[in-house]
């Protein structure tokens, strides 16, 4: 019952905002500016913003100004800029959250960084690799580190403490297969933005967070994608756009991965599946007896359910089943399996010794905001960061699977 009654309060204290602080001075505040008035908004950096107390949201800007008037009386924004320009050349916006169409981030992205502007990114960071380079590894992103500017594509699920815990349970060099799985209700209509191609769209592009979490495991790129099948929009929708994919992979040292994404699933595949994250490793000697002349090995699968959305709620179940033999010949003397489940809604619940501030009903973008806010301000953070190597890496994944799929791979609007 006491769980119930937590959980319960745990959704309602995220459907209010919970606790919001006191506002630092405002010389100390970084003061937001949104590109677009997307829905993902509110979630992402609007009631983040209201948590943390040196962060402020001052202004957006859409290509309809009426709508973007009702969205800044909605949500208490006090200035509405004519243009998406005019809100990056302002001296009342230090940071840009930009969660414009995918083909429309490389253009304003590398506009913000010209004008001195940090920025949070929204994934996927741009159409592709190229493109990637471009933005991250360009003459704007070189000029803009000197002046001190901070750049983080939005993959909020790393910084949690449920992630970094999740992660501290494996063991990378003896980690030989993992699979991810995504499936998604029918959430969004067929003429979303999602699945256009001339918007750098498909659903390989919108929950590239399984391939995000594949090279977050590893930490290593793949060296091919082995198979990659689509099912695309029927006409008169656009084809050249995935709405559901099942693709394999084969990481250094022959390891596999597994990934798939869909966003035309059922309400009962996603409540069923619970978003899983499932790593598979090698046996292992983990301790030997010379007297017996037996050895201890160790075999791991790790769980990890809803790795997405961990504060509402989440799951990560250890199973290590034990074999003994002998070390002459390999003769099974013993086994035996053992299983453990761990969470973490907080900083203090992980057990990783991090000395921060935390609660329960936090978004996963609350501890994403708090890690960019931290490298504007110079601060030591979590050591959760996605760096711009990390961001190019992510694009050339997205660029193997749609060639393998036949399909074309995405371009932004201009450069």
């Amino acid at each position: 019952m006491a769980s119930l009654f937590s959980l319960l309060n745990r959704w309602r204290l995220m459907a209010t905002g919970g606790h919001q602080p006191p506002k630092a001075p405002e010389n100390q505040l970084i003061r937001f500016g949104i590109l677009g008035a997307a829905n993902i908004a509110p979630l992402a950096l609007i009631t983040p913003a209201s948590q943390h107390p040196e962060v402020t949201v001052t202004a957006v800007a859409a290509r309809d100004r009426a709508k973007a008037e009702k969205f800044a009386k909605k949500h208490k924004i006090p200035i509405v800029f004519d243009s998406y320009q005019e809100l990056i050349d302002s001296d009342q916006v230090d940071a840009v959250y930009l969660p414009l169409p995918n083909a429309l981030h490389l253009e304003w992205a590398l506009e913000c960084l010209r004008k001195g502007k940090h920025l949070l990114l929204e994934k996927p960071s741009v159409g592709n690799e190229e493109e990637a380079r471009r933005l991250f590894a360009g003459p704007e992103m070189e000029e803009a580190r000197r002046k001190g500017v901070v750049v983080l594509e939005a993959f909020h699920y790393r910084f949690q403490p449920a992630w970094n815990l999740f992660l501290s349970l494996l063991d990378r060099p003896n980690i030989v297969d993992v699979d991810v799985s995504l499936i998604l209700p029918v959430l969004f209509p067929d003429d979303d933005i999602r699945f256009h191609y001339d918007l750098a769209g498909g659903a390989m592009m919108d929950l590239t967070y399984t391939n995000s979490v594949v090279r977050a495991i590893y930490s290593a790129e793949p060296e091919e994608c082995t198979s990659c099948e689509v099912q695309t929009m029927k006409p008169p929708l656009d084809e050249r756009c995935d709405h559901t994919f099942r693709t394999t992979w084969r990481f250094p040292g022959g390891a596999t991965a597994s990934t798939m994404g869909t966003h035309r699933g059922t309400w009962i595949q996603h409540l069923k599946t619970n978003l899983p994250v499932t790593v598979k490793h090698r046996a292992v000697v983990i301790s030997t007896d010379e007297e017996k002349g037996e050895e201890t090995l160790r075999t791991r699968k790790v769980t990890m359910h809803n790795f997405m959305m961990t504060m509402i709620w989440h799951r990560i179940d250890i199973q290590d089943e034990f074999v003994v033999r002998k070390k002459e010949g390999g003769e099974e003397v013993k086994r035996w399996t053992v299983k453990e489940s761990k969470k973490a809604y907080t900083w203090q619940e992980s057990n990783l010794g991090v000395n921060r501030k935390s609660e329960s009903y936090w978004l996963t973008y609350k501890y994403q905001l708090d890690a960019f806010v931290d490298r504007i301000k110079g601060r030591e953070g979590t050591g959760a960061w996605v760096d711009g190597e990390d961001s190019i890496g992510q694009m050339r994944m997205i660029d193997m699977a749609y060639r393998k799929s036949g399909l074309p791979i995405r371009v932004s609007k201009s450069t």
